[in-house]
Order: C-alpha cells, then sequence, then structure tokens
C-alpha cells in the first residue's frame, strides 16, 4: 500500500482498454470539442455584440455558454494528449485542478438554470412587474451568486479530499473526479460523506424550486394563449436543457457510486464523459434555434463574415 506522501502522479485507467482505436477515439473528441467551442463563442459574442440582446433571459444564457466552454476545458485538453500517449498518468497537482474546474461548472451550470428558471417564472407568472423585479442590479446578484456560491462549493470539497491520506494511485475513469479519489482514501471519510449530503440537499432544493416554478407556470400558460406561445418559445429551451443536464449529471452519479466494471469500457467512458459533451453541445444548439432573436442575430452576424470574405 501506498499513502499520500508517494502519491505524485495518478494513472487513469479508463483508455487501457481503447488503445488499438485511440486515433478514431481522438478525432471524435477534438471535432466534438471543436464545435462545442465553435457554438457557444458563437453564441456568446452574437449576445455580447448585439445590444438588443441584453436582457435578462440573453444575458444568463451567455453565462451558460460560458460556463461549457469553462468546463470542457477541464476535460477535453488532457483527454485529445492522453489519446496520443501511452501513457495515461496526471500530476497530483493537474489531477485536482482538473477536479476542481469539472465539478465547479458543473455546480455553476445547475445554479444558472435555477436562476433561468426563476427569470421564466417571473416573465411568465408576473409580466408586468417584470422590468421592476429583473433589473441590471438583480441580474448582476444572481450572476454572482451564480459563479461565487460553486466556486465556494467546490473549493471546500476540494480542502476535504486533499487534506484524505491515500493507499493508491490507480483512478478507472478518463478523468480525475472526487469520489474515485476518495475511494482511495486510507481513512475514514465520514466529514466528506457528510459534506456529499449537504452539497445534494442544496442542489435538490435547486431542483424543487425549478420544479415549484414551472409548476407555476404552466398553470400560467393554460389560462393563456399568448403565454402558451412564451412559454413554446423561451420555457422550452430552458426546461429541456434542464432534463438533458439533469439526466447527464444523474447517469455520471450512479456511474460513479454504482458502476460495475462489467460493463464494456466503451460505453463506461461514455457515461463518464456525457455530462461535458451533451449540455455543452445542445446548449448554444437548442437557445440558438429556438430562440427567434438569437438565431436572426447568429444568420445577420454570419452573412456579415460572409460578405467580409
Amino acid at each position: 500500500m501506498q499513502n499520500s506522501s508517494s502519491v505524485t502522479v495518478f494513472t487513469l485507467e479508463g483508455l487501457n482498454e481503447t488503445a488499438s482505436h485511440k486515433f478514431i477515439f481522438f478525432a471524435i473528441s477534438l471535432l466534438a470539442y471543436l464545435l462545442i467551442c465553435l457554438f457557444n463563442l458563437t453564441l456568446i459574442i452574437t449576445i455580447i455584440t448585439e445590444k438588443t440582446l441584453h436582457e435578462p433571459m440573453y444575458i444568463f444564457v451567455c453565462n451558460l455558454c460560458v460556463n461549457g466552454l469553462y468546463g470542457t476545458a477541464g476535460l477535453y485538453p488532457k483527454l485529445l494528449a492522453d489519446f496520443l500517449s501511452d501513457s495515461h498518468v496526471i500530476s497530483y497537482s493537474g489531477c485536482f485542478l482538473q477536479i476542481f474546474v469539472i465539478y465547479n461548472s458543473l455546480m455553476c451550470e445547475f445554479t444558472i438554470l435555477t436562476v433561468m428558471a426563476y427569470d421564466r417564472y417571473v416573465a411568465i407568472c408576473k409580466p408586468l412587474q417584470y422590468h421592476s423585479i429583473m433589473t441590471y442590479l438583480t441580474i448582476s446578484k444572481f450572476l454572482l451568486i451564480s459563479w461565487v456560491l460553486p466556486f465556494c462549493e467546490s473549493t471546500i470539497g476540494l480542502f476535504l479530499t486533499i487534506r484524505l491520506p491515500l493507499c493508491g494511485s490507480h483512478i478507472d475513469k478518463l478523468y480525475c473526479d472526487n469520489w474515485s479519489i476518495v475511494k482511495l482514501s486510507c481513512i475514514d471519510n465520514i466529514i466528506n460523506n457528510v459534506y456529499g449530503y449537504i452539497f445534494i440537499l442544496v442542489h435538490v432544493s435547486e431542483a424543487l424550486f425549478i420544479v415549484y416554478s414551472y409548476i407555476h407556470i404552466v398553470r400560467a400558460c393554460v389560462k393563456s394563449r399568448e403565454e402558451r406561445g412564451t412559454f413554446l418559445q423561451t420555457c422550452f429551451p430552458h426546461l429541456f436543457t434542464v432534463i438533458i443536464f439533469t439526466t447527464a449529471i444523474v447517469f455520471d452519479l450512479m456511474y460513479s457510486r454504482y458502476g460495475s466494471k462489467t460493463i464494456p469500457q466503451a460505453l463506461r467512458n461514455f457515461m463518464a464523459v456525457e455530462f461535458q459533451v451533451i449540455p455543452p453541445f445542445l446548449n448554444p444548439l437548442i437557445y440558438g434555434l429556438k430562440l427567434r432573436h438569437i438565431r436572426r442575430r447568429v444568420m445577420r452576424l454570419c452573412n456579415r463574415k460572409i460578405d467580409k470574405m
């Protein structure tokens, strides 16, 4: 057995059984990452440059895309390098940095989606008070909460994990994750478990708030045909995004906690990274195609680029 004093690198074993097709996986992963960057950057640039999109909903969408780029930056560069390498290792500090970035991004996305649910609730259920409630000061506070709260959660979780003495250095995934490190601990990790339950409670509360918001939104839409159209135009993309993201997170949690080694390696790898593939890939497409104002501005921006060429 080895303790944390001798652990300087971690071995990532998720790619061990896919070495024979590593160039194919590299090409697929590179294409996915480039498309994620392209789609999210296009939406970010469009929202920033078009003053008509400087409204609460679009500002939150912009932050969602920024967070998507931030989170994927914690996974893809290292993953792409591992596909081209025969040794899949990561330094001790690099491992914990990856844990922080990936999980901070996940918490941030869920918090932003919660804030967006409140924005849609006010827009549908209190339309006459919308501009008096969703002021730029309120938006600034929500954005501050969306980034600072997850940062604090991630920092506390990281320090609780770093303090653990480790009796191993092999991680059965494509990347470092908190649960895999905790399982390598030589001591009882009751503090980490308690913090984990608190963390789950906080984000389950956010999920319940989203459900509560949409109950009231649906009630309002049943009474008004106009609100029904607003729901399909602006709320449906958000609801679809929440469902996709929640499903991806549940898959990751179930895999991390109860994943069996009898499952094919390719399927285990997909389950481990889908939350960093599907949501950041689909989010800009959903909002870019469904929200009419964004779609028009994106087309206008693309036409400008074509004309200059």
